[in-house]
């Protein structure tokens, strides 16, 4: 039963003859207000629920819910098949109600920024922590969004690769080779793709490794990043602009991308037409998701946001991950998956090279160590 006794004073004024409340009807109104509560005490529904959502019914009671989760560019085909997994789940718990999950998909900075500009996500679920970051400094999404789900709100990682043509006709088989002559390399570009990021931390990550070098002093790795990037022949704006690029446009050698986009590109976009060469040495991938409070509060939502990413916990969900090539949080789950993703010799970027507030400092903001390195805009 839901009562809000501040419309109904309002009413009453207004059938009164008083368009607001004045000092003289004021007690008028709160007897009222206290007899309205009494009876709705005695009908069994109390003052706090009468009007915990003036905008409608609670998320528990409306019929018909829609979320829009706003993602990254390459999780759209494991939240395509996520999205009816939880739809059904929730449906056969909520008999009564009925779930519907919009998707948006880009560059991972990209999309935070339309989510800062207005684009009412209920959800965002990136792969970068400066991307959530942006949201907190927003308003938009809470500051606690770490504490709020299991493992800091990561419910899966992934990895750099590097895929290759079929039967690797230019004998790639690490980091190094990119920066040889003639070869083509394909990326997006990371000032709007954090997948990108992480190929070029990647690289560099392994520069460092390699050389010996500290981020302080990184010269032969600064001179093998250049040589590296002289070699890219196109940026594109996201991940699947970039595999797009590579498998059906035909450019370049090799592609750096997420282990899960190879893999996918293998069985499904370029089938008999590229391999996948781990390298020796690469970057780890957090991928981490919140509700956006700012607008579930609004619409009454925020217990059905939460619950579909509580879901992505859930055993089905971690097994659908790895299915989709990526490494679940669920030990367990990634140990019975190892045929498909082996152990890799990793480095997690916040280690190498302080706080995702420091990497953007250093690497990706304009005229950073990226732009010098690359030499363009």
């Amino acid at each position: 039963m839901q009562i809000n006794i501040n419309k109904i004073s309002s009413r009453i004024g207004s059938i009164a003859g008083v368009p607001s409340l004045s000092q003289s009807v004021q007690p008028r109104i709160l007897m009222i207000g206290s007899a309205l509560t009494a009876m709705m005490l005695i009908a069994g529904c109390s003052p706090t629920q009468a009007t915990q959502n003036e905008a409608g019914e609670s998320a528990s009671a409306q019929k018909d819910i829609s979320l829009l989760n706003v993602s990254y560019d390459v999780s759209r085909d494991f939240y395509k098949d996520y999205n009816a997994l939880f739809s059904a789940n929730y449906q056969k718990e909520n008999p009564d109600s009925k779930i519907d999950i919009n998707q948006s998909h880009g560059g991972s900075s990209k999309q935070a920024l339309s989510v800062a500009n207005g684009l009412q996500a209920d959800v965002v679920t990136f792969n970068q922590e400066s991307d959530m970051n942006l949201l907190v400094e927003k308003g938009l999404v809470a500051a606690d969004w770490q504490q709020a789900l299991p493992n800091d709100a990561v419910p899966y990682t992934s990895t750099m690769v590097l895929l290759v043509r079929n039967g690797n006709p230019k004998n790639i088989q690490d980091w190094s080779d990119l920066a040889r002559n003639g070869i083509d390399v394909v990326i997006p570009n990371p000032k709007t793709s954090g997948t990108a990021r992480y190929a070029f931390l990647g690289a560099y990550g392994y520069g460092l490794h390699q050389f010996k070098e500290s981020v302080e002093n990184p010269t032969k790795t600064d001179d093998f990043i250049k040589k590296l990037l002289a070699n890219v022949v196109t940026y594109d704006n996201g991940a699947r602009a970039a595999t797009t690029s590579f498998t059906q446009r035909g450019l370049g050698d090799v592609l750096i991308t997420t282990e899960n986009e190879a893999h996918l590109a293998v069985k499904q976009f370029a089938k008999g037409k590229v391999d996948i060469v781990y390298p020796s040495y690469s970057i780890v991938i957090k991928n981490p998701v919140a509700v956006v409070t700012a607008v579930t509060e609004k619409g009454g939502k925020t217990e059905a946001a939460t619950a579909y990413l509580k879901g992505l916990w859930e055993t089905p969900a971690q097994e659908l991950m790895a299915q989709m090539y990526m490494r679940p949080s669920n030990e367990q789950v990634l140990a019975a998956h190892k045929d498909t993703l082996p152990d890799i010799d990793t480095f997690e970027p916040v280690e190498v090279f302080g706080s995702w507030a420091q990497i953007m400092d250093t690497f990706f903001v304009d005229g950073g160590r990226f732009d010098q390195l690359a030499r363009v805009e």
